[in-house]
């Protein structure tokens, strides 16, 4: 379990391109398995152990605060340690293939997938295409991306609230590669956990929704400062919602001042131009940079 936000990363299962009943890889599980702690420390704001919360209860009680932090720490930063160093090698295997490799991320219910889908759609024809996907359990995702034609990979986390280094290193094993271009990894939907966890990816691309509040940003700090781009989601809705996209904006940029913004529907495909641009943009750049 992991050592800040209680998920467990020992039911994780990777299943290849066509699941059948029985085709499932069990993630390695143990204690050098577990998922990464956030690098910010909020063990702070909760008991430490059964000794803490009872002295929170009964200040002045007769149990002693027996306070774990520092082994938390040092389990923070072993197990973060391990996982940068997976991402790094993830980074160089991408940079060989010159693949860019994208990290979709949001709350549950921000529109990730059907992003995704349009995109693949917009993209195939003229680009080699794979998706990760990653979800605590089904593979329903994971079936819409096969629908378009792209190969895709069903990462399922059991009780895990996010994608880690080895899952994505995993699943290359499972994956034809899109040598040349574009690897999109669609995290679990979740704006706490995955901040803190690089996967080798080029770039975190965060989407919100309009149907959320304007004040994302400000609640989950850690999502925003990790992403270099924002996708503000379902615009097609805004004149039937009482919603402040500068407001959304600004927020955004008070926790990262140089973040990327495009407003896009994945329904009817605004602002998607812009977005297709910006992917072969990053995708020039990071070729460039391969090549180097």
């Amino acid at each position: 379990m992991c050592t800040v936000c209680g998920c467990a990363a020992d039911d994780a299962t990777i299943s290849g391109e066509t699941p059948m009943s029985g085709d499932y890889v069990h993630a390695p599980s143990g204690p050098d398995h577990h998922h990464s702690p956030h690098p910010h420390p909020h063990a702070a704001h909760h008991p430490r152990s059964h000794q803490d919360a009872h002295a929170l209860e009964h200040p002045g009680g007769a149990a002693p605060v027996l306070s774990s932090e520092p082994r938390l720490v040092s389990i923070e930063r072993d197990i973060l340690a391990k996982n940068d160093a997976l991402a790094m090698h993830n980074r160089r295997h991408l940079a060989t293939h010159q693949i860019l490799a994208l990290n979709l991320v949001s709350s549950p219910g921000a529109g990730k997938t059907t992003v995704l889908v349009r995109t693949l759609s917009a993209l195939m024809e003229r680009l080699p295409v794979a998706v990760i996907e990653g979800d605590q359990e089904t593979s329903a995702d994971a079936d819409r991306i096969r629908a378009t034609g792209a190969p895709a990979v069903q990462v399922n986390t059991g009780r895990g609230c996010h994608l880690d280094a080895e899952m994505v290193a995993q699943a290359f094993d499972r994956l034809p590669l899109p040598t040349g271009g574009v690897l999109f990894i669609e995290n679990v939907g979740n704006l706490v956990c995955p901040a803190g966890f690089d996967l080798g990816e080029a770039h975190k691309v965060v989407v919100a929704s309009v149907t959320e509040g304007e004040d994302k940003p400000l609640k989950y700090p850690h999502m925003f400062a990790a992403a270099d781009l924002m996708l503000v989601n379902k615009c097609d809705l805004l004149p039937h919602l009482a919603f402040d996209v500068e407001a959304l904006i600004a927020n955004a940029r008070r926790i990262r001042p140089d973040i990327g913004v495009l407003r896009v529907s994945a329904s009817t495909g605004e602002g998607f131009d812009c977005w297709l641009a910006w992917i072969d943009t990053a995708r020039a750049l990071r070729q460039a940079a391969a090549a180097e």
